[in-house]
This record gives structure tokens, sequence and C-alpha cells, in this order.
């Protein structure tokens, strides 16, 4: 069996998934054999992942459909995609064995092995999820039986004390595993000590001789300043830190959580841009949708020189945008609503009669169209059928079988290549034109592919058709025919470099030979603290 690692958070969005990422590149480095590992993952940012002869994913005979791509096994969480990207490890289904993607406040829609395995409700957090940890722990021992190191990621923090029963993301993993745990507290936040301490102290014994050590994130100036309160907590608590990981300005991953959406990126929000970068830059505005998915669509944007990135929700922030993009969601139904209550539906027709570009993304690309119907109630509204935006003839038919593809194709003279998750049929008005994955009219365009922008030709050629005679001229800021010239940013190299950066920050700040020989070791013995010693 391989050697393991619990990375645990003192809360969400510590730094978690930024240091499993770290060690998964660092160590494969070394020449290791690794392999991330999350039992259950809560996100809509999800990833199409394939095996080579592997069983084809479900499908159907809409015309979303794209040239054939490699057999489709099922879908992961973007973040365990990226890790397994930076551990050099094919991305697989038993990374990832519990998907929850949530569908309102109180019911997520589940995915077991890559496959939709129906829903579950708050109250089941509590109970009822036993068949979910039985299917965790037999991928998590499927991935160590193969791999020189598996580094897991917990979820959320391992102190959850009203959930332990049930837990088998946090120690309950750790447990099952016998591995030792590492605790990541964001310092940025304030009362890191505080929470690094709590986290040992009210686990139960059997939990906290797992816990072996800390890690500090995003800390930002002189790292002595840290050395008195870091002695302090290991003489307190029995345990190291065993790094302080720096806050950096140029990290950056698929994200997993839509808290993490971003403010404005791009040539008009950096410092050092020039004025006459941020006047020719090209402006696109996001729709951030309240159930937003798979928005890492448009990081590719983001690293444009000349791309202005904002996500915005006012029909306000709509003006002066040479692209709107209206992304995925996990309801699209709701979501559409939700626009039309809000004056973006006008919004965006009014930018489209002023020249503007508009691309819809899957779900988006179903609001663009002139009807959507749900018969089974697949998105939980029975027999609705509804009025779409009426920029694209599409018509849309949600289905219980859900699509899972690795599409590839051409468009604008380029290669292209992208991934499918949708419960919605599409099919093409009369007047659309072909577009990748979906149609187009004018200056509006919609596919059901996700990814299609990291492809640097074909991300290059859209965005010169906007840039081409759009509202930038409607704007009256002199950009009228303004020919846009490709940048030759590469999207692959900017995700390897940042996955390297991310490894050599890890060799400089963590100590590795420690946090390894931890996981092929075990948990040494470990003092208990009060007062969960006594549970």
């Amino acid at each position: 069996m391989a050697a393991s690692l619990l990375i645990a958070g003192t809360t969400s969005d510590a730094g978690k998934t930024v240091v499993v990422t770290a060690l998964c590149r660092a160590f494969a480095r070394r020449g290791l054999k690794v392999a991330p590992f999350k039992a259950q993952n809560m996100s809509n940012n999800s990833m199409v992942v394939s095996s080579p002869g592997g069983p084809k994913g479900p499908g159907g005979s809409d015309s979303s459909a794209g040239s054939d791509g490699p057999s489709a096994t099922g879908e992961i969480g973007r973040a365990q995609w990226i890790q397994a990207v930076a551990a050099g490890a094919p991305p697989e289904p038993a990374m990832n064995p519990v998907l929850l993607k949530p569908g309102g406040d109180r019911r997520s829609h589940v995915v077991v092995m890559g496959q939709p395995a129906g829903s579950v409700s708050s109250r089941d957090f509590v109970d009822g999820r036993a068949h979910l940890a039985e299917a965790a722990f037999a991928a998590y021992d499927d991935l160590a039986s193969r791999h020189d190191l598996v580094i897991c990621e917990g979820a959320g923090s391992p102190t959850e004390i009203n959930l332990r029963a049930s837990d088998y993301v946090n120690m309950g993993l750790a447990r099952h595993g016998d591995m030792p745990v590492v605790v990541v507290g964001d310092i940025d936040r304030g009362g890191v000590f505080a929470a690094l301490y709590g986290t040992v102290a009210l686990l139960e014994a059997a939990d906290q001789r797992l816990l072996a050590g800390f890690v500090l994130n995003k800390f930002r100036g002189d790292a002595s300043l840290l050395t008195p309160g870091l002695r302090e907590l290991e003489a307190l608590s029995g345990r190291p830190t065993l790094g302080v990981f720096p806050w950096h300005p140029d990290l950056w991953l698929d994200s997993e959580d839509a808290l993490a959406v971003p403010a404005p990126v791009g040539a008009a929000s950096g410092a050092a841009a020039s004025a006459g970068a941020a006047t020719a830059a090209l402006r696109v505005a996001v729709i951030r949708l309240p159930r937003i998915s798979n928005f890492t669509d448009v990081d590719a944007l983001g690293l444009e020189p000349d791309v202005e990135l904002r996500f915005v929700t006012e029909p306000r922030d709509l003006a002066g945008a040479d692209l709107v993009v209206v992304p995925g969601t996990r309801a699209t139904l709701d979501d559409l609503a939700w626009l039309r209550a809000r004056g973006l539906n006008r919004a965006i027709s009014t930018h489209v009669e002023r020249g503007g570009a508009v691309l819809g993304i899957c779900g988006g690309c179903q609001m663009l169209g002139r009807e959507i119907a749900d018969p089974d109630g697949t998105e939980g509204h029975p027999g609705a059928r509804v009025d779409g935006l009426g920029l694209l003839g599409l018509t849309t038919r949600f289905a219980a079988e859900k699509a899972l593809r690795l599409p590839a194709g051409r468009e604008f003279g380029e290669d292209v290549t992208g991934y499918e998750i949708h419960h919605g049929r599409i099919t093409r008005g009369d007047d659309d034109d072909e577009f990748i994955g979906g149609a187009r009219r004018g200056r509006v365009f919609g596919t059901m592919w996700h990814g299609t922008l990291e492809s640097d030709g074909f991300r290059s050629a859209f965005l010169a058709e906007v840039a081409r005679g759009g509202s930038a001229g409607a704007a009256g800021d002199g950009r009228a025919g303004w020919v846009r010239e490709a940048s030759g940013v590469s999207f692959g190299r900017a995700r390897e470099a940042r996955l390297d950066l991310l490894a050599d920050l890890a060799e400089e700040h963590l100590d590795l030979d420690a946090l390894l020989g931890l996981a092929q070791a075990g948990a040494p013995a470990m003092p208990l603290l009060e007062p969960g010693a006594s549970r």
C-alpha cells in the first residue's frame, strides 16, 4: 500500500487545495508515483475525465455532439483534476469518488465514481451516507494499491464534532487509512493559533493521535515574527509547524468553489497597465449567476494582456462591454428567472442591439435560446416550458441521462477541444448558423462545450472576431475598426508554470522531508489535549 498523508484545514478555503497541489507536483518531481484523493467534494466546478479504451460516457443525439474524443468515464471535482495534472497522473474517478453538486440550499446531486447517483438532502449529511463512505474507502484503497504516495485533501474542518459520526472525508478517512494528518491554517484571516490549537483540542483521543503537525498559509511579511508563536504552539500542542506557505501574487489554480470567483482581472485592472493598454483592452463581462458552475471556462481570458475581465450582477455593469459571457449553471431555469428579475435579460438584448458580442456556455447557451423544457422534472420543474432570451433559435429539452463527452472540432479555422457535462439536449433553430457544440446568430454565440477558451488558437480567433466592428465602436471610445493581433499567450504553459511555482514554494517553505517521512512512517506518538482527550 502507498504512503499516505491527509491535508486538513481549520476552515473551508484555508489552503488545503493549494498545499495538496503543491505537494503533488513537488513529490512527483522527486520521482514518486503520486495520486491526489478527496473522498467527497462539494462543488459545481467539475471536469470530465477519460480513459483510453474505457467505457463511453452517456450521450445523446443532440446537436451539441462534436467529433469523437477520448472515451469519457465520468466527472470529478476540478480541484482533483488539476491536482492530478500536477502529479503527472491520469485523472480518474477514484481520485474524487463522491462529488456533491449543490442544486439548492438543502439538496445536492450526487456523483459516485464519476456517474450520477441520485441526490442527498442536508439531513443526509448526518445519516444515510454509509454507501458513500463505502465507495470512498474502496476508491482510496484502490489508489493506494497502485501508487507510491497518496496525498489526500480533507473538506471543511476535521473538527466538525456535530458531523463526526458520519465523517468519511476527514478523520474518518484518516482512521480508515491510519494516515497522519497535517492541518492548514490561513493566517491572513487572523486567529490562526487559536484555530490550530482548537482543531486538535476538540477532537476525540483516537483522532488526536493522528494529527501530527501544522502548516500556515498566506503569510505576508517577515516570517521570523512568527517564531515565538510557533514555538509556543508546539509547546502547548506537542505538534510542530512544518512550514509557512507564503502569499504570492502569481498563485492561481482552477477553483472549485464559487466563493473564489475573482474580482476584476486582466489588462485594465493591473497597476502596471499603461493608459494605452487600458484603452485598447477588450472588456469582458461575465454574469455571476447564483448557481454558477465551471466558471473556470473564462480563466484563459484573464491571462490575455489586452482583456479586462469582470464578474458582474447588475445591468449597468454591461455598459461598455465588448463581450458578455453567460456561463454554465447547475440550475438553468432558476438562474434564468434570477437574470430576468434583475433586468439582465434586457441589458443583454440592448448590448446585442448596439453591436456587442455574447457567448453562452452550457446553461448560458440554453438561456440564449428560444425555449427550455423540463418534461420530467430533471431541473426540478416538472412539465415546465419557459421562454429563453430568444437571441438564438435553440430549443432545449432536459433529460435524466447526463451527457459526458470530450469533444473536439474546428472553428474559425482553428482546432478546439472541450468537455460536456449536461442534462439539456439542444436543437438548433432554422436561422441559426453552426458553431462548435451549439449555434451562432450574428454576434451571439452559444456552445455546450466547456473549456474551449483554453485552446489558444481558437481563443485568439474568437477574440479577434469580438474585436472586429462590435461594441468597441458603439461605446464611442475610438476603438472602432480595431484589429486585434494574437497575443501568443499559451494557457497550457501558464498553468504548468504556476504548478511549478507552487512546487518551488513548497520546496523553499515547507519541510518536505518531514512531510514525506510522516506519510511513510505514520504519525508518531502524540500528546492528548483536553477536553477532547477525555472523549
